[in-house]
């Protein structure tokens, strides 16, 4: 008899990027350890992960280019090589990791990655800085770079309705994909409905198990980012979608490890945010090629629609999962604009008075002084459109 790895998707994942952390701070210095233990309590293990992989980035960076290190590994470098850092080497290292050359392929950070590698700098010299290991703060005085807002990308209602036929049809799709789709179309008719439908995150989706579902109330248990538990509540499509997918489901027989996991790939393992990527992907990019759609996007075209139905804002955070309502007010600055729009004719400052009856054209010919009286009417209030 198999043994059931009753180890959940999110808790799976912490403890590999543990281990993970622990393989990559053997090729830092010891004296990070003690930084990387100081911020454990507030940042997940992913996070400390990628802090880990961008100090280890910019300590190679300074071997390659700084003559006074080149016969030094990294692991024996000394806490004192902060001090002797400038404000230069770190703008020098944003400067080259913009466009650079690894494994045989290349590589390329926009303002935001820039600004992700300059946080975890400045988040290491700030621990040796308050704990007066080193007496400057050489990355506070590097200027971050400019983040410029980009135009939310979301799908229109008729899109939606476009892409789940085509999901359903298989339609677009070349012929070695449509073998794979008559295997997989229930999967991932269930997959998109779900995400449209609820706006879950793609790794709250994939870390979903069979026991997390409850079809009596309606509603999902995911973890949320950082670890906490949450309730997500869906609708009938979704109830219907989920319910054709588990009629499959029940006939797979999972892979070791895999067991509970709702959703799986063809290997009969739990599915992977990368292939979810892939699919929605395939799909999309039959449907527009203007709009590069991603599982996020639909999880944004999920919080447009919910805010232009309820306009609460309060409620779009929290189905969301947003800890900060002002993030989700940056992300749906748009619907706003509309709302003020909206707001400018709700207040009535006098009540209309009633429109006059006027007698009925004869013979189809129209009241002459009644129509010049109108045009006036109509170009004071175009007037007053444009004023306001």
């Amino acid at each position: 008899m198999a043994v059931v790895n009753n180890e959940n998707y999110h808790d799976a994942q912490v403890r590999d990027n543990i281990r993970k952390m622990r393989l990559v701070l053997d090729t830092l210095p010891s004296w990070l350890k003690e930084y990387f233990r100081s911020i454990e309590t507030n940042t997940s293990a992913r996070t400390r992960l990628a802090y880990a992989y961008d100090i280890r980035m910019f300590f190679e960076f300074l071997k390659e280019n700084n003559s006074s290190l080149k016969n030094i590994e990294i692991p024996d470098f000394k806490l004192s090589i902060l001090e002797s850092i400038g404000r230069t080497d770190i703008e020098e290292y944003l400067e080259n990791v913009t466009l650079y050359e690894k494994d045989g392929r290349t590589v390329i950070n926009g303002e935001r990655g820039k600004a992700r590698k300059l946080s975890a700098l400045r988040s290491m010299y700030k621990y040796f800085f308050e704990t007066e290991r080193v007496s400057k703060n050489t990355a506070e005085l590097v200027i971050p770079p400019k983040i410029h807002e980009k135009e939310i990308i979301r799908l229109d209602a008729d899109e939606v309705a476009k892409l789940l036929d085509m999901v359903e049809s298989g339609e677009g799709l070349t012929d070695k994909e449509l073998i794979y789709h008559s295997r997989t179309k229930v999967r991932d008719v269930a997959i998109l409905t779900l995400l449209l439908g609820t706006g879950i995150r793609v790794s709250e989706c994939v870390g979903i198990d069979l026991k997390d579902i409850d079809f009596n109330n309606g509603g999902i248990k995911v973890t949320r980012k950082g670890g906490n538990e949450a309730i997500v509540y869906f609708g009938d499509e979704v109830d219907a979608a989920l319910h054709d997918y588990l009629d499959e489901r029940e006939r797979i027989n999972a892979e070791s490890g895999s067991e509970n996991a709702l959703f799986l790939s063809m290997q009969n393992k739990r599915i992977s945010v990368r292939a979810v990527e892939k699919l929605v992907k395939k799909y999309s990019s039959r449907l527009t090629s203007l709009k590069k759609i991603t599982p996020h996007k639909l999880r944004s075209t999920y919080g447009t629609a919910l805010y232009r139905e309820t306009g609460d804002i309060y409620l779009v955070a929290d189905v969301l999962g947003h800890k900060d309502v002002n993030t989700t007010r940056k992300h749906y600055a748009a619907q706003f604009e509309d709302s003020r729009k909206h707001a400018a004719n709700v207040v009535t400052l006098r009540e209309k008075a009633p429109e006059k009856k006027s007698d009925a054209p004869v013979s189809g010919i129209s009241n002459k002084p009644d129509d010049k009286r109108n045009k006036k009417t109509d170009d004071r209030s175009n007037k007053k459109s444009e004023d306001d």
